[in-house]
């Protein structure tokens, strides 16, 4: 699993510090970890217009004329999903986390264990909200549910997304689009990925979605499907139990 994580803090050493254990965090869990750093809220709200898919940020409060509460307001009016941890060496702001929804407060400097868990934490509510993908297409903006999303086809540069809205196209590579989707999704020929939500039956060839499509699947993919496919159910019938 891939979480883009992003850590705002404007003291170097404390951002070297944080990033090292969150990437140390990532490889003991066996998480892909894409890690952005930011010395102030107006450098991360310029990148957050542009990428508004970071799963995590962990968000120092004193920095300069913009601080960490009034950086997590405006990201909360319209981003519920994003799990936000203050990291501080002030500990009088609990209020103001609460009206943003922060899920932790670590207090400087960051213990590695303490962090560690809070980072699990975000994990686990991550797991249970659902996903909304930020696509580019004819210069437009348009975010998708990950759910909504049947099948991907690549073309020569870019691919065609198939949702229960319809099509659109964007231009990435088929690779591109398989890490960007990330779990939920499987490869199942070199031009093609589907939604493992979508998969209704597996053939020796093809993959058949619930929306009734036919998706080739290559001899070479078959044993990764259908593992994927076995997985991906016994994870849903696992949150359902809890």
């Amino acid at each position: 699993m891939m979480y883009q994580i992003a850590v705002c803090d404007d003291n170097n050493t404390d951002v070297a510090f944080i990033t090292a254990l969150v990437s140390q965090w990532g490889e003991e869990s066996g998480y892909v970890i894409k890690l952005d750093s930011f010395s102030s809220a107006e450098g991360f709200l310029f990148c957050y217009e542009e990428k508004k898919e970071y799963d995590i940020l962990l968000l120092d409060i004193e920095m300069g004329r913009k601080n960490g509460i009034a950086l997590a307001r405006q990201i909360r009016q319209e981003n519920d999903r994003i799990q936000i941890v203050f990291v501080t060496g002030f500990p009088d702001f609990a209020l103001e986390g609460y009206e943003v929804a922060a899920l932790h407060y670590l207090m400087k400097p960051v213990d590695q264990e303490k962090l560690y868990q809070v980072l699990d934490r975000a994990v686990k509510n991550l797991d249970k909200t659902e996903r909304t993908l930020l696509f580019v297409t004819d210069g437009e903006k348009l975010g998708i549910l990950a759910r909504e999303i049947f099948m991907v086809e690549a073309f020569a540069h870019s691919v065609e997304i198939t949702t229960k809205a319809g099509s659109f196209r964007t231009s990435m590579s088929i690779s591109e689009a398989e890490e960007y989707l990330g779990e939920g999704f499987v490869r199942c020929h070199r031009s093609y990925i589907v939604g493992l939500s979508h998969v209704r039956r597996i053939m020796r060839n093809a993959v058949i979605l619930d929306n009734g499509m036919e998706v080739p699947l290559s001899r070479s993919n078959y044993q990764a499907v259908n593992q994927a496919f076995i997985e991906h159910y016994r994870k849903e019938e696992y949150n359902e139990d809890i």
